[in-house]
């Protein structure tokens, strides 16, 4: 099974941090182009279940629990899984003094059929989670300075 942990620190506050974060619209534009769309398809209180497209046009739906009060947010990819097994999310919300470290942990499975191995699939997530974090990181900052 494969495992990331990236982290960043965000010179803002953590209602901004957490809302900007999870507007899973905005993700067009805070993953870098990564997700050609990012829809919402449905919203029950703080669960949401949303389809994201990538730069490649595949399409898949994901489910995501809100918990802005214990500073979290849980994900887990659902239909297509493909070319996962499973897809588990994690972001944890931390005050530090400095502002908030915003933690992305991937927990996953590669399937046998995938073109590339957990291991594999590791290294592109960190390249991409670190390149990601700061942008998330300055466009948050920004939003912060308005």
């Amino acid at each position: 099974m494969g495992h990331t942990c990236n982290s960043i620190i965000i010179d803002a506050p953590y209602e901004l941090v957490f809302d900007i974060s999870n507007d899973i619209p905005r993700w067009t534009e805070l993953f870098g182009g990564e997700y050609q769309k990012a829809e919402v398809t449905n919203r029950e209180g703080n669960e949401i279940t949303f389809r994201l497209t990538d730069d490649e046009g595949k399409s898949w739906q994901s489910w995501r629990l809100l918990d802005k009060e214990h500073y979290f947010a849980y994900a887990q990819r659902q239909e297509p899984k493909f070319p996962f097994i499973y897809m588990k999310i994690i972001w944890l919300y931390t005050p530090k003094p400095e502002g908030v470290e915003l933690t992305w942990i991937q927990h996953f499975q590669m399937d046998a059929k995938a073109k590339f191995n957990d291991e594999q699939v590791e290294g592109f997530i960190n390249t991409h989670s670190k390149e990601n974090l700061q942008l998330f990181k300055k466009i948050i900052e920004q939003e912060k300075a308005k």
